[in-house]
């Protein structure tokens, strides 16, 4: 079965917004993230397994607004005792599954169910503050959060600092108006869609 993107009618490549005679960094990058493997996996309240010692891909689960990460997965932190797992090994459920017993944790395939918008460029920060009440100026890499976007429900995880580049999840069906809600709000900085 194909995997069809949310954007597929309306992501354009080009530039667009204030970009001419600006700095490579000022402009922000956006790209849309597909073919990449999403779980969350939760424990349930009643279970008495100790996670401390558990791995995926050789990676400690992470604590409280952290992402734990290698060069192919990213474990963020949703919440006590649940976490959000990307990577691009798209055969780790299997690994998963086999490491969080179905007794003590909810493990659920999510990867065709989120839109994935990656920003990038100095702006990064102006970009959030437009659409999220959260305060976000002391964040850097390896800090994720949920908020909201322009009353979108959205996970931010931070790739990378310098320059800054954020990688925001949002449920495939606000897919099209979060698009259009980061590139309107990445106008005054000048855009441009990889």
């Amino acid at each position: 079965m194909k995997s069809i993107s949310s954007l597929e009618n309306i992501y354009i490549n080009g530039k667009f917004g204030n970009y001419e005679k600006k700095n490579e960094n000022e402009i922000i990058k956006i790209k849309e993230i597909k073919n990449i493997f999403i779980c969350q996996i939760v424990k349930f309240k009643n279970s008495f397994f100790d996670t401390k010692n558990l791995k995926i891909d050789n990676l400690n689960l992470p604590s409280n607004l952290k992402c734990t990460f290698n060069s192919s997965t990213r474990i963020l932190w949703m919440g006590p005792e649940n976490y959000l797992v990307t990577s691009n090994k798209l055969e780790l459920l299997k690994d998963i599954l086999r490491e969080f017993n179905e007794n003590d944790f909810a493990v659920t395939e999510l990867s065709h169910s989120r839109t994935i918008i990656e920003i990038e460029g100095t702006n990064v920060n102006e970009v959030i503050k437009k659409g999220s009440p959260v305060n976000i100026n002391d964040l850097k890499e390896g800090d994720c959060f949920n908020t909201i976007y322009h009353g979108i429900a959205i996970t931010v995880d931070f790739l990378k600092d310098n320059p800054k580049k954020a990688r925001i999840f949002s449920l495939r069906s606000f897919g099209q108006s979060f698009y259009h809600s980061i590139t309107d709000s990445s106008l005054e900085y000048g855009y441009i869609v990889e």
